[in-house]
């Protein structure tokens, strides 16, 4: 895998040790499976993202983050995964799963005149969270498995090329 590449944008793990903010959370943070990259840490790391990601909660990082900490993925990319779904992406992602949803429990599309009002959010929001939810945890999942094999896949591929160049070399 393109390790040098993903090394360039990552923190360097002494400047993560010494921070004193980031010392407050003990070492937990500091597992060095956490900032490691390896094929298994990345494409768990790209999975977490990828179904945060879907999630329309504030504090996605924080999510990704935790997760990141419970499977042993790479914490750097698990975070910054989440941010596909960033405030100029975030009204396809509502969007696209909603109708997921919509399409998997097969109820008819909502639509209804836009209103800027607190209640009408509110009933709105009561009729179409059932859809919605399970569009957003379907799209995440899907999303995450993917990801999760897209990754393994591309990092076999790039060490089996990595070696062939080896050989080549070699054999000069």
């Amino acid at each position: 895998m393109p390790r040098k590449l993903i090394k360039r944008y990552l923190p360097d793990n002494n400047k993560i040790t010494e921070n004193k903010w980031l010392k407050l959370l003990g070492p937990v943070l500091f597992n060095p499976l956490l900032w490691h990259l390896h094929r298994r840490n990345v494409a768990k790391a790209v999975a977490v993202g990828l179904f945060c990601a879907f999630l329309p909660l504030p504090l996605q990082m924080l999510l990704a983050a935790v997760a990141a900490i419970v499977f042993r993925a790479n914490l750097p990319i698990a975070i910054s995964l989440v941010w596909i779904s960033n405030p100029f992406t975030m009204a396809f992602f509502l969007i696209i799963t909603y109708k997921v949803g919509v399409l998997i429990l097969g109820t008819p599309i909502r639509t209804s005149q836009f209103s800027v009002s607190v209640d009408w959010l509110i009933h709105e929001a009561s009729i179409i969270w059932k859809p919605f939810l399970l569009g957003t945890v379907v799209c995440g999942g899907v999303s995450a498995f993917i990801g999760y094999i897209a990754t393994n896949i591309f990092w076999r591929q790039w060490v089996r090329r990595q070696w062939q160049k080896r050989k080549l070399r070699s054999y000069r």
